[in-house]
């Protein structure tokens, strides 16, 4: 039987479901079902709030269907590998077909509650869409660019009405797909704001009288958006633009530092209503800050403020810990000594490999074109910066496949490691990105324990360090 006439069957199974339960609506029995085109694993997450609710086995057809009992109606997850928001509603028979190519392009949906799910994507990818425009309008004066975007919401209220004069939604469908539009729209004037924050210390920015009007009705505590994308995002972009009123107007904006992440706690802890929503806001900070953190007594005092501010026991135990892992990395710690595996499969010390100023940097087989721009980028710097050697430490667990592919790249096996305990190594040198560099002295004291290989800033500080 062909895959396309088991797709047919199953979507056909699928309508007898959703017309069960028309007839029926009291059983509240709900189905999200689907299938995973070139799947990277044989299961998919189903999540609420964050939670795992259930783990579900693909079949050998690559589909699969879950079903729970009268659901509470709202966002849900489903996770293959990348994940996407699926609205649900009792007596729904969702069906989903997405393909890992493409992941967000090629997710469809249909089956009862399908429509309203595909309102949603075509929001998700519109916003997408029209993040080049963005970029330019954020260099317009404040009128031209409300008019901008004033026009961009508009296009976007058109096909929303043209769902509702076809269909009819829940009123609690319809405050999510309304807060898509409004909650994007004010996302996008709260960056505005903060891409002009430091021009306004020399040419003060005259904003149009209203331009921050709908800053007087949001609500601070929703329970049914907070972990959708758009109101999520809103909020993390409007408090760092409090956080900086707060502070002063002539201060440096830079979401980074210290000085704005440690008044932008005070601000969520001051201001969010919803328990749950003022925690998960706190713990992304937190999280971001000390990821990019330099200073560990800094970050002992964003520590103190979050276990003060935080009401989730589990979010502060885990935060502890990234602390303690982070701090490690600031400059002036020496780099843990961890154990790597050597192209000739011995193993040797990290600090043992360290003979001049070094730069570390991480990489996968399992990204093809990710390890060659990572090894072109190292090439490109070890030519501008032969003070330093480079050294590559593969993050996989199959010796043979890593060395293999050293050997087809030709990559220098005399510079090339992979970690002996992935799990180790990921824990203590905060392996939270593919881009991710450390730059050591030549005693294997760290320079940089959070740097970016492919960013430009990574040559200012290998200069940096020559010059010192």
């Amino acid at each position: 039987m062909s895959k396309k006439l088991l797709f047919f069957l199953f979507i056909a199974t699928l309508t007898v479901i959703s017309c069960n339960d028309n007839k029926e609506p009291a059983t509240g029995d709900t189905w999200i079902s689907g299938e995973i085109v070139n799947p990277k694993n044989d299961f998919i997450y189903i999540t609420r709030n964050k939670k795992v609710l259930d783990t579900v086995k693909l079949d050998n057809n690559n589909f699969f269907s879950y079903q729970f009992k009268d659901p509470e109606a709202g966002i849900y997850f489903f996770n293959h590998n990348e994940y996407q928001t699926v609205f649900v509603e009792p007596g729904d028979s969702i069906l989903l077909r997405v393909n890992t190519i493409e992941f967000d392009e090629s997710l469809s949906f249909s089956g009862k509650g399908g429509e309203k799910n595909n309102l949603l994507m075509r929001f998700f990818l519109l916003n997408e869409k029209e993040a080049p425009l963005l970029a330019r309008y954020y260099q317009l004066p404040p009128a031209e660019f409300e008019t901008k975007v004033d026009s961009l919401k508009k296009k976007w209220e058109k096909i929303y009405n043209g769902f509702l004069a076809k269909y009819d939604p829940s009123e609690t469908f319809k405050e999510i797909a309304q807060s898509n539009i409004d909650y994007i729209y004010y996302m996008r004037k709260e960056l505005y704001t903060a891409a002009h924050a430091n021009k306004n210390t020399l040419n003060p920015i005259i904003y149009p009288a209203g331009f921050y009007a709908y800053r007087d009705k949001i609500d601070m505590g929703n329970e049914l958006l907070r972990t959708t994308y758009p109101y999520y995002r809103f909020l993390n972009f409007y408090l760092d633009n409090l956080a900086h009123e707060k502070r002063e107007a002539k201060t440096h904006f830079n979401r980074l530092s210290f000085a704005h992440n440690y008044a932008k706690l005070r601000v969520i802890d001051s201001v969010i209503t919803n328990d749950s929503l003022k925690n998960d806001l706190l713990k992304y900070n937190v999280r971001r800050y000390l990821l990019n953190a330099k200073n560990a007594e800094n970050e002992e005092k964003i520590i103190a403020l979050f276990e003060e501010t935080s009401t989730n026991t589990q979010h502060i135990k885990r935060m502890k810990k990234l602390a303690e892992a982070t701090m490690q990395l600031t400059p002036n710690h020496s780099l843990p000594n961890l154990e790597l595996v050597t192209t000739n499969n011995t193993l040797v010390q990290l600090k043992e490999v360290i003979k001049n100023p070094t730069v570390f940097y991480f990489w996968s087989v399992k990204s093809a074109r990710h390890n060659k721009t990572i090894h072109l980028k190292v090439a490109e710097l070890k030519s501008k910066f032969p003070e330093y050697d480079y050294i590559g430490i593969n993050t996989d667990t199959n010796f043979k496949k890593w060395l293999n592919m050293v050997k087809k790249q030709d990559y220098d096996l005399s510079h090339e490691y992979q970690f002996e305990d992935i799990g180790q190594a990921e824990k203590k040198l905060v392996l939270t990105s593919v881009n991710k560099a450390l730059i050591v002295d030549k005693n294997g004291k760290i320079l940089e324990g959070n740097t970016n290989l492919l960013s430009t800033e990574i040559e200012e500080q290998l200069l940096g360090y020559i010059n010192k």
